[in-house]
């Protein structure tokens, strides 16, 4: 079997409790991760510290060469860039709103309010994100 790859933790322990507190719930695991590693006097494996932080052995692994290469703000970059943009600008977000919620006109149908979104809205929207717009939004269940 193979020796415990040894890594040098160039942050303090208070350093990294004061980051595990003020970071993102996704970064934790990765900061436990550290914070073990300085604890310990030996040299953990990845399977130890899988076991002692909860998460896959691939998963020390991958972050522990990345601490390596890249420090701790390439451990913690996410690479998560943000979501789109709505399609849906907040003036027909109001209008659709208003549609939905009016007795007298009410849609049977997705198709529906899909067909009276690019006549009177929108042109070109796309059907299911139209619908799971309306989902998210609205909390809308049409059905015939």
């Amino acid at each position: 079997m193979a020796n415990a790859l040894s890594i040098a933790v160039k942050e303090s322990l208070l350093e990294l409790k004061r980051l595990l507190k003020i970071s993102p719930a996704h970064h934790s695991s990765k900061i436990r991760m550290l914070i073990e590693i300085k604890k310990s006097d030996v040299a953990l494996s990845k399977n130890e510290l899988a076991e002692r932080i909860g998460v896959n052995h691939n998963s020390i692994q991958t972050w522990r060469t990345k601490y390596q290469k890249e420090g701790i703000n390439g451990l913690l970059k996410d690479g998560r860039i943000g979501f789109k943009p709505s399609i849906i600008p907040p003036a027909a977000h109001k209008r659709i709103g208003i549609k939905l919620n009016a007795p007298e006109a009410a849609f049977t149908s997705y198709k529906q309010l899909h067909e009276w979104v690019e006549k009177y809205l929108i042109e070109g929207v796309n059907y299911n994100s139209l619908r799971h717009y309306v989902k998210r939004h609205f909390g809308a269940k049409l059905k015939v």
